[in-house]
């Protein structure tokens, strides 16, 4: 099977945003969506809000922000409480839907051990393209939180999908779902997402102030130690995923020691060897450095140039 394309850039900006969408714009079509992660109230880590303004304001002026409610209490648990939460960290330059603000829909998970289906929100049948434009990060249970996390748990609706995935029956334990069982889950309810969007959905990592935590912590996110690397994107969802993690693990052990620990100790690759086993794409990649002329990469070269992480770099 020939490789998938990763683009690269280290360019952590609107305009590497701008200059990577270009790369992987086609599928996008018609009413289009952009999901991505709007995180709890003044949370530090999240894509900057005026980075997604002025990106979408040149790429996708007509394109509506898609989120979905939380199954924990906090800040995005009610759409009231959400909708405020939107305000506070700035998502008010265009139409932002929260899919599951009235009820769900049912979308088949072909292949699954775990599912048959997964319960979105019910608005995810307005769109006719999906951009997943994501905050690549560690995360609590996950590990990471790619493309596949920013799908898997956040287009299932609140109530009833995030459930599916975090809480086995019976169980008073909300989170009582975790290691490989938890990624196999993630990656099934990611497949009824990406098998709705088949041919019209895309891909874009951001690999910037990369906690171990995810960005449903908010301000309660522990710091961030592992340097800014740059962005990726691509057509294959794996690749993506792969590239990202890739990347993380090309640079200096002391760079990546908190957030390799993270994937590690949650089972995290576990991520990207059950997407590969339901064909959801492919781990070969050749990563393209539009950066230097389209120039084929390894990870290594990526981040040959990587400082440490500062707070003040960006």
């Amino acid at each position: 099977m020939s490789k998938s394309i990763v683009y690269f850039t280290r360019d952590l900006s609107p305009e590497g945003l701008k200059k990577l969408y270009a790369r992987i714009c086609g599928p996008i079509t018609g009413k289009a969506a952009v999901k991505l992660h709007t995180g709890e109230k003044n949370g530090p880590n999240i894509i900057p809000s005026d980075w997604v303004r002025e990106f979408m304001a040149a790429c996708l002026p007509e394109a509506t922000i898609v989120e979905t409610n939380t199954f924990y209490e906090g800040d995005r648990y009610t759409t009231t409480q959400h909708r405020e939460t939107l305000k506070v960290n700035g998502w008010t330059f265009c139409p932002v839907d929260i899919m599951d603000e009235e009820g769900t829909v049912d979308l088949p998970v072909e292949g699954g051990k775990w599912f048959d289906h997964m319960t979105m929100g019910s608005h995810v049948l307005r769109y006719d393209s999906l951009l997943a434009l994501t905050h690549f990060k560690g995360h609590t249970m996950g590990g990471f939180g790619g493309s596949n996390k920013n799908l898997g748990i956040g287009m299932a609706d609140g109530r009833i999908g995030k459930k599916m995935i975090h809480q086995r029956e019976g169980s008073d334990d909300m989170w009582s779902i975790a290691m490989d069982e938890l990624m196999e889950r993630i990656a099934e309810s990611t497949k009824a997402t990406v098998d709705h969007f088949k041919g019209h959905i895309s891909f874009l990592n951001v690999l910037r102030n990369m906690s171990v935590s995810c960005d449903c912590e908010g301000t309660e996110a522990q710091p961030v130690v592992t340097p800014n690397i740059g962005m990726v994107a691509s057509l294959d969802i794996l690749a993506v995923d792969q590239a990202s993690v890739d990347l993380v693990y090309a640079l200096n052990p002391a760079d990546n020691k908190a957030l390799t620990e993270r994937i590690e100790t949650r089972h995290g690759l576990r991520q990207l060897s059950y997407m590969k086993e339901l064909g959801m794409g492919s781990d070969e990649y050749e990563l393209i450095d539009i950066d230097n002329g389209d120039k084929i990469i390894t990870p290594t070269e990526a981040v040959k140039d990587v400082v440490p992480f500062s707070p003040f770099a960006l």
